[in-house]
């Protein structure tokens, strides 16, 4: 499925993904280059919000069983309106980022970020809010 591109939209190349068909972007949506967007699970992405280069947005992962390890599991990245993600994070599959969040450079991001929270460092955690 092909979603619509805003003519706001920009991005620098070199991007990367993996299917492409599977990203919904906002309108004045920004991605810096050398981005990779594993995007088999579904990547949202909302209104005004930037991306940093190197940003890797990871939606598939392996099963634990070692035994079974070739097999993937994938769950969509959903990242709100007017959220900031700094150079060289990773965020991983089934996060939700809310609206305004800012995520530190090179943050590891592997569970929900809340509206208006800064998170920085890995596994990343609070240690903000964009309101303060």
């Amino acid at each position: 499925m092909s979603h619509p591109v805003d003519p706001t939209f920009r991005l620098n190349a070199p991007f990367r993904t993996d299917f492409g068909r599977n990203i919904e972007v906002g309108r004045n949506m920004y991605v810096n280059w050398d981005c990779l967007f594993m995007d088999r699970g579904g990547i949202s992405i909302g209104d005004d919000t930037f991306i940093a280069p190197k940003v890797n947005l990871i939606t598939l992962n392996h099963v634990r069983d070692p035994y079974n390890r070739p097999t993937t599991v994938s769950k969509p990245i959903v990242i709100g309106k007017r959220v900031w993600i700094g150079a060289g994070a990773t965020v991983l599959q089934g996060v939700t980022i809310g609206d305004n969040a800012i995520i530190g450079a090179a943050a590891v991001v592997t569970h929900d970020v809340p509206a208006n929270a800064i998170v920085a460092g890995n596994p990343a955690r609070i240690i903000g809010d964009v309101q303060n």
